[in-house]
């Protein structure tokens, strides 16, 4: 018993001397530790290092410590795992969905805190970045984050294969009949052996109850919102995906990928593009620096989403960037997020990583100005920030009810279920949801 009592203590000291250690308050030089946590994708690791090595020259004081973690749902696993264990870092880039469990775990400081200091930030300032990425950057109307950047989803097409099919390469589908039609004529059997060689248009489909159905469920949104429906009422009373909208986006969705038997067809779609396979896919703006080189040979291009029955939209998002309760050093953490938030530090990461600005003035700075000129591409995704939706905040169960979403479009596409009574059962589970949540 003693040896055991012994063995604990022993324990316990050496845990504490970890966390001492990762919450250590000074470097060797002197300097203070920001320790950051980001899931930044390997091709934007070398923008993010610039940008990093940029403050740290204009702040000699702070160094900052950038650790990749994972995305999706073993990110806030890591997360909540390091809350439990006292080594949360000083500052992370989360996805919204982590709010709400950030947030209900009092985890995060409310931007409040910071913004209104003496290092604050003007209201100016706050109107400056888009208010979509403030949408994301709440939870129930209060700030527990500031955007690190913005993204966005367009169409990115093979005009040479458009080309092949008799269609013309300067004209990208601009509507949901044509993404139909362009889809068909650029879907080929070339053997004539039942199997499609070459496929139209890529629909994003994953199982639900795996790590990319929020990637899956983010890509239908602009679907939806397209048609003129959305997700969720304004009082979280109930969901509205099952609306009559609703069964327009995923009829679309359903047609477009039995039609091309994408039941078959890799989900790898940037590879099955670079090897002249498919022919059209939603991607965002993270991709445009690989793209550089992975489409050498490939007559390519961006274009803004087809409109739908209703409008023009696509979806915004990014990530944000919070900072956490157990920090040590919350000054120095939000002197880092606030720089990364200042037009001209916004300029040289996004013309460097791909990502898109947060604000609006950014577009008048001269380098950026210049580099919209020189880069078509990607000022098809800035372009569009002006039909970019945010989506309505699901305060409690968010992460639930996008499963419940992201069944729906398993079961109709790789089901072949019926489109309304997919919808309808899959929003009363979610509605179930949000009346135990009111209790």
């Amino acid at each position: 018993m003693k040896n055991k009592i012994i063995s604990i203590f022993i324990i316990t000291i050496i845990a504490l001397t970890v966390i001492s250690c990762s919450k250590s308050e000074n470097n060797s030089d002197g300097k203070v530790v920001v320790t950051f946590w980001h899931g930044m994708m390997a091709s934007s690791v070398p923008a993010l290092e610039q940008l990093i090595q940029k403050f740290e020259e204009t702040h000699p004081g702070i160094k900052i410590n950038a650790q990749t973690i994972p995305n999706g749902d073993a990110g806030i696993q890591k997360l909540m795992t390091s809350l439990q264990s006292g080594t949360a870092p000083d500052v992370s880039w989360i996805y919204s969905d982590y709010m709400e469990d950030l947030v209900t775990s009092n985890s995060i400081y409310k931007m409040r805190q910071f913004i209104d200091g003496k290092n604050g930030l003007t209201k100016e300032d706050l109107a400056d970045i888009y208010p979509s990425l403030i949408t994301y950057a709440s939870w129930r109307g209060e700030l527990y984050s500031i955007p690190m950047e913005a993204t966005n989803l367009a169409l990115l097409y093979n005009k040479d294969l458009f080309r092949q099919a008799g269609l013309d390469p300067n004209h990208p589908p601009k509507d949901w009949d044509e993404l139909l039609d362009f889809s068909r004529k650029l879907t080929i059997d070339k053997n004539n052996d039942g199997k499609f060689e070459q496929v139209g248009f890529f629909i994003p489909v994953f199982p639900a109850t795996g790590s990319r159905n929020g990637w899956m469920v983010w890509q239908y949104r602009p679907f939806l919102w397209q048609a003129g429906g959305d997700f969720i009422e304004k009082d979280q009373s109930k969901v509205t995906y099952d609306s009559e909208a609703g069964i327009k986006a995923l009829t679309l969705w359903q047609k477009l990928f039995q039609e091309q038997k994408l039941e078959t067809f890799t989900s790898d779609f940037d590879m099955a593009f670079i090897s002249k396979q498919l022919a059209m896919a939603m991607d965002g703006p993270w991709s445009l620096p690989r793209y550089k080189d992975l489409m050498k040979g490939i007559d390519w291009a961006f274009a803004p989403l087809p409109a739908g029955p209703a409008k023009q939209a696509t979806i915004v998002g990014g990530e944000y960037l919070c900072i956490f309760k157990q920090s040590e050093h919350p000054d120095e953490a939000w002197e880092f997020v606030k720089w990364i938030a200042s037009p001209e530090a916004q300029a040289q990461w996004c013309m460097t990583s791909g990502y898109l600005p947060i604000r609006r003035s950014v577009k008048e700075i001269p380098a950026f100005k210049k580099y919209l000129e020189e880069n078509a591409n990607y000022k098809v995704f800035v372009d569009q920030m002006d039909v970019g939706q945010a989506e309505l905040s699901i305060d409690y169960g968010a992460m639930q009810i996008t499963q419940h979403i992201g069944e729906a479009i398993e079961g109709v596409t790789i089901g072949k279920r019926d489109v309304r009574t997919s919808l309808n059962n899959s929003a009363k589970k979610s509605n179930d949801l949000l009346i135990r949540a009111r209790k």
